[in-house]
């Protein structure tokens, strides 16, 4: 749970970051008053190829008009590659949004490049790179990209391609890209950086969704990527920290404070040994905590 801010300690809910597609001006509207902790606001998979310049321009406008409140907004941009990419990544830098999400990305490369684009076109600094990894290569080479840019604060797993890449089945529990979705995790906490986790496709099965989202929130990912509104309320709720989680992050801070200043250098809580790693914990559970209550202000 939760997401470390590089270079300002504090902790951002991502718990659900919802795609909304470019080209549809009343999804985007609608997007205002959702309660998501994100929004992807899509120029790639969403927006046929006669769209994309219509499209890259409404979403231009939609950023700048401030309207999404505390929610992260982020436009998705055309990959490498594509005719659409540099005049995209141009217009997402002169908009300037919380970030940019650059999908197919396999090398740090790719990472510096988006950089370089950016910066020319004078992106301001709070606009950071989500970096979508989707393929093979990008499992393999996930620790380079992530630590390929400050700049870059995001992974973004891209389950769909991974699963087409790998001639994988889609089944419940994911177990064939399991091996993907732990590299990705370990290159992201390695580097500092958030993770969240894939779309699940079936928007009717939301028990299967909640299913997948608690394995992403055992799994230790941040968040996940949505594809409909009506899978923002499960999503929140778990990935979310429990009363009872932040009751015990408090009771565990509360004795291990009360032991520095008596001297003691033992500390348990319900008869458990306590040690600086679980106060850390504890203190991210209380952030994410703070953060999510503040995003639902």
């Amino acid at each position: 749970m939760g997401a470390t801010d590089e270079g300002q300690g504090a902790v951002r809910a991502r718990r659900s970051v919802l795609y909304m597609p470019g080209a549809n001006e009343r999804a985007l509207e609608k997007a205002r008053a959702l309660p998501a902790d994100g929004l992807i606001l899509d120029l790639e998979d969403a927006v046929a190829p006669d769209a994309k310049e219509a499209a890259r321009e409404r979403v231009a406008a939609a950023v700048a008009s401030g309207a999404y409140g505390r929610r992260e907004v982020t436009i998705r941009v055309n990959g490498p590659g594509t005719p659409w990419f540099a005049d995209d990544l141009r217009a997402a830098a002169q908009a300037g949004p919380d970030a940019v999400v650059v999908p197919k990305v396999e090398s740090a490369q790719t990472v510096r490049e988006v950089e370089r684009r950016l910066e020319e076109a004078g992106a301001p600094d709070h606009t950071a790179i989500w970096a979508m990894v989707e393929t093979p290569r990008a499992m393999l080479d996930a620790r380079a990209v992530a630590g390929a840019s400050e700049r870059l604060t995001v992974l973004v797993m891209g389950t769909n391609d991974l699963a087409k890449e790998l001639h994988a089945a889609h089944v419940p529990g994911r177990a064939p890209l399991l091996t993907g979705l732990s590299l990705a995790l370990l290159a992201a906490r390695e580097a500092g950086k958030a993770i969240l986790d894939g779309v699940f496709n079936d928007v009717r099965d939301l028990a299967g969704f909640e299913a997948e989202c608690v394995q992403g929130q055992q799994f230790g990912f941040d968040g996940k990527t949505l594809i409909h509104p009506s899978q923002i309320e499960p999503c929140n709720r778990v990935f979310a920290p429990a009363e009872a989680e932040v009751a015990r992050a408090r009771k565990i801070i509360d004795a291990f404070e009360a032991a520095g200043r008596e001297g003691r250098g033992v500390v348990t809580v319900d008869g458990r040994m306590v040690e600086n790693l679980h106060v850390e914990e504890a203190r991210r559970v209380l952030a994410l905590a703070a953060a999510v209550a503040g995003a639902q202000e």
